[in-house]
């Protein structure tokens, strides 16, 4: 019953049809406009290429009305971000490092000799991501840049140490083999106690998880393909590689 201002009593029902339906709890606006939330929980698979199928799913199968639209959001808006930004910090890392080489040895060829090492760590981070079934995610491309500048480093000891014995005058073929085998122990140091520092993420399943494995599985295959080609392509390169010499 309603009051009018003269006091008299009107029933609801001549003024209204009162029915109890069900509904939404909650009448959310953005910017004006009601949003509707569909939360999804993506496990077993890589989150862009479960987005992209259910994208191609819903625009075959899917009408909105007029006035509707989706928009994707969540986790995968912000991978979609972070991709983004090492869309550019990718080039600029890999920029940085053949600079910082050519600072270094003061040669362009030398440079690019130690860049080269770089496709060889790749190799073996692809390979281990695809035998492991993880994919190429965030933490993944992080561990690709790591995985380079072990390798840069590795590297830079063997032709380093190659180019020292060149100065002291030791023929190119000696120098190389001589150079190969000194640092064969270093090279190795260095790639075994960054892999055997990883492996324990590898085995990981708590918390934090899904983005400790994809990073130690890129840095420990990268590590495993880049140490031995490294040891074995970069000596047999670094003569293609060096200034001409007057050989004593």
């Amino acid at each position: 019953m309603l009051t009018a201002p003269n006091g008299a009593q009107v029933p609801l029902e001549s003024l209204a049809r009162v029915e109890i339906n069900e509904g939404p709890a909650q009448v959310s606006r953005e910017m004006g406009k009601r949003r509707v939330v569909v939360g999804i929980n993506v496990q077993g698979r890589d989150l862009g290429g479960f987005v992209a199928e259910l994208q191609r799913e819903v625009d075959t199968k899917v009408s909105l009305p007029e006035g509707y639209y989706l928009e994707w959001g969540g986790q995968f808006q912000n991978l979609k971000r972070a991709l983004g930004h090492l869309a550019v910090i990718i080039p600029v890392t890999v920029a940085a490092i053949f600079f910082l080489l050519f600072l270094l040895f003061n040669s362009l060829r030398f440079a690019a000799l130690i860049i080269t090492v770089l496709p060889f760590a790749s190799i073996g981070g692809i390979v281990a991501l695809a035998v492991t079934g993880e994919y190429l995610s965030v933490p993944a491309s992080v561990g690709f840049i790591a995985l380079w500048g072990i390798a840069t480093m590795n590297g830079v000891v063997l032709v380093t140490y190659i180019r020292k014995l060149r100065d002291e005058g030791l023929p190119l073929a000696r120098a190389i083999a001589e150079g190969a085998a000194a640092r064969f122990r270093p090279v190795m140091m260095t790639a075994t106690v960054a892999m055997l520092g990883l492996i324990p993420f590898l085995f990981s399943s708590g918390p934090g998880s899904e983005v400790q494995r994809p990073l130690a599985i890129v840095v420990i295959g990268g590590l495993i393909t880049s140490t031995l080609l490294t040891l074995v392509v970069v000596p047999v390169l670094y003569r293609f590689f060096e200034e001409e010499r007057i050989e004593p």
